[in-house]
């Protein structure tokens, strides 16, 4: 019927032609499933159709038509001869493409699906890095569509990469979220500044979305970007930009010499192992009492160093007869004394063991350093020991004294290091945090006004081996450790970078200050002063003046107590050697 409309222009069409197509349309019904039959129209899988099946519907439509033709001559059916070029191409669209939509319905719908599944992408960082990103993202990452580009340079804002918009400055970085709808952030700036990065990431936290990181790792752009992108974690969120320290400068320092690292399996000591390792000293001494962690190390450097002699001895440096057969045995060049008791509120209840371990396994080791002529030897300290509310800060203020008064008398150039709390160390908040997180919660925080400076691993040992370049003897080394963090709010980013929205899914509890604990670290005590050094992150502590023979005595007597008691005595005799030390009760 169609074909006559269009031969007669859409038009009425004649009786002589309308009643015979009419007349013989079901007899034409009949013929066209026939022949699709026998073209096995009906057998084929049309979602997956080509050009074989488009062919055989052309040919099924000029077979249907030459019947119609033959048994229309037979018939005496007259019908324009336009009639059969039109009722071609109607046949074959109707058996093609009625056929062929199935295909395309499909496609169109797994489309739309497959759109709803993809993940809408910012990229934070209009440089190389983002651009490389987004490119194999489309390459290789079917499941994600960047969607929008943010840049601080306004220079970029409303121009193109690669067809993605930049679309603002990380002060648009909200409005931009909620406008593309955005499930994720990928922050795309290897040779940004910490701050930079942080201050990113406290924005990116005021939202829900899933927040990744392209770290400083990959700023050579070597190889695939996309697997070096990470999720951000706490690092990201509270690291500073590292102290700049010179390789060269340590090999030379390390080169061919005997280092010793006691307290070397811990989380400084064996960050410390693992740099001076890779600068070819003669020989490693790693000595800690914990055998558990000593062997990993040892197997850890066995496997990546087969060429360094690297000595693992279980002792504790209580044991001046141990210590005495280490010093006599290995000759000891350079030691770095990280091994100590740390645990603030652990050591309230203990005292005891806090002055047998700090002080008195550092008297052991500074004597011995002086006995057997160690040209350096770099104390372990912690911002605690300033004006320390606590036994375990008290105790490591007098090791700083120790030190500090045998480099007075000795050949040996005896200093301190003294820095904040170290990102994920053992004991420390974070790993405490993350545990709480994982169970489900709640997250306790001691106080809601609490704070604390922070460091990575890698810039604490980075102090600790500039202190050992820079040292000339007596110093306390002190990092510029920026501004202190809210142990309150460091909850709340944590829980975020976690996924979960805090005081909801993940509850924090205010449970009270720990016996001990201060509500603000200091890093340094007002008589001390500070002078600078050649790195601009890193400062010296005036020494205090200290009448030398009288604390060594008194230190001894409070050994001397240790050994015979575990309650006010130590802590009177404690006083009296480390007058900033004000005891606080907070249990």
């Amino acid at each position: 019927m169609m074909s006559l409309l269009l031969r007669f222009d859409l038009f009425t069409i004649p009786s002589r032609f309308l009643y015979p197509a009419l007349k013989f349309l079901p007899l034409d019904i009949f013929i066209a499933i026939l022949v699709l039959a026998v073209f096995k129209m009906y057998n084929r899988v049309w979602t997956y159709a080509s050009m074989d099946e488009v062919m055989s519907a052309l040919k099924a439509s000029v077979v249907i038509e030459l019947i119609y033709l033959l048994y229309h001559k037979f018939f005496d059916v007259g019908m324009p001869r336009s009639y059969y070029f039109f009722d071609i191409i109607f046949l074959f669209l109707l058996i093609a493409l009625s056929r062929l939509s199935v295909r395309v319905f499909k496609g169109i719908i797994a489309r739309r699906e497959k759109s709803a599944l993809k993940r809408n992408i910012m990229i934070i960082g209009a440089g190389s890095a983002g651009s490389l990103l987004i490119k194999e993202i489309r390459n290789g990452m079917k499941s994600y569509d960047v969607v929008c580009i943010i840049d601080d340079n306004y220079n970029k804002v409303g121009k193109y990469i690669h067809n993605i918009p930049i679309v603002g400055a990380r002060d648009d970085i909200l409005n931009n979220i909620a406008k593309y709808d955005v499930d994720e952030v990928i922050i795309a700036m290897p040779s940004a500044s910490v701050d930079t990065i942080r201050d990113i990431i406290t924005i990116c936290n005021q939202t829900s979305v899933k927040l990744k990181i392209l770290p400083a790792i990959a700023k050579s752009l070597t190889s695939s970007l996309t697997q070096k992108v990470r999720e951000v974690n706490y690092e990201d969120l509270l690291g500073r930009d590292a102290v700049d320290i010179k390789n060269k400068e340590l090999k030379k320092f390390v080169d061919g010499k005997t280092v010793m690292v006691t307290g070397g399996g811990g989380t400084i000591g064996s960050e410390l192992c693992r740099q001076i390792t890779a600068n070819n000293p003669r020989r490693l001494i790693v000595v800690d009492i914990y055998e558990n962690t000593a062997y990993e190390l040892q197997m850890e450097l066995k496997r990546k160093y087969p060429d360094i002699d690297v000595v693992v001895l279980i002792a504790s440096i209580r044991d001046m007869d141990r210590m005495e057969s280490i010093f006599n045995k290995y000759k000891p060049e350079i030691v770095y004394h990280a091994a100590a008791h740390k645990h603030v509120p652990l050591m309230e209840y203990s005292p005891n063991e806090a002055v047998k371990n700090n002080c008195k396994g550092t008297l052991n080791l500074v004597k011995l350093a002086d006995k057997y002529n160690v040209k350096r030897f770099v104390l372990i300290s912690t911002d605690k020991a300033v004006r320390p509310t606590n036994v375990m800060g008290a105790t490591k203020r007098i090791c700083e004294m120790i030190i500090q008064s045998y480099n007075a008398k000795s050949e040996t150039e005896f200093v301190a290091v003294r820095f904040g709390n170290v990102l994920g160390s053992n004991g420390s908040v974070i790993p405490l945090f993350l545990k709480q997180i994982e169970e489900g919660g709640p997250v306790t925080v001691t106080h809601k006004e609490v704070t604390r400076f922070f460091m990575t691993v890698r810039e604490a040992v980075s102090l600790v081996i500039q202190a050992g370049l820079l040292a000339e003897g007596g110093e306390i080394f002190v990092l510029d450790m920026g501004k202190p963090v809210k142990i309150y709010d460091l909850a709340v980013n944590l829980i975020k970078l976690k996924g979960y929205i805090p005081g909801e899914e993940i509850k924090i509890d205010v449970v009270g200050l720990r016996p001990g604990e201060k509500m603000y670290e200091e890093i340094l005590m007002e008589e001390e002063g500070l002078t600078g050094t050649k790195n601009h992150m890193i400062y010296i502590a005036k020494p205090v003046k200290i009448e030398i023979e009288e604390f060594l005595k008194e230190v001894g007597n409070l050994i001397n107590v240790a050994y015979e008691n575990n309650d006010y005595i130590i802590r009177n005799k404690i006083k009296k050697l480390c007058p900033t030390y004000e005891e606080v009760k907070n249990d």
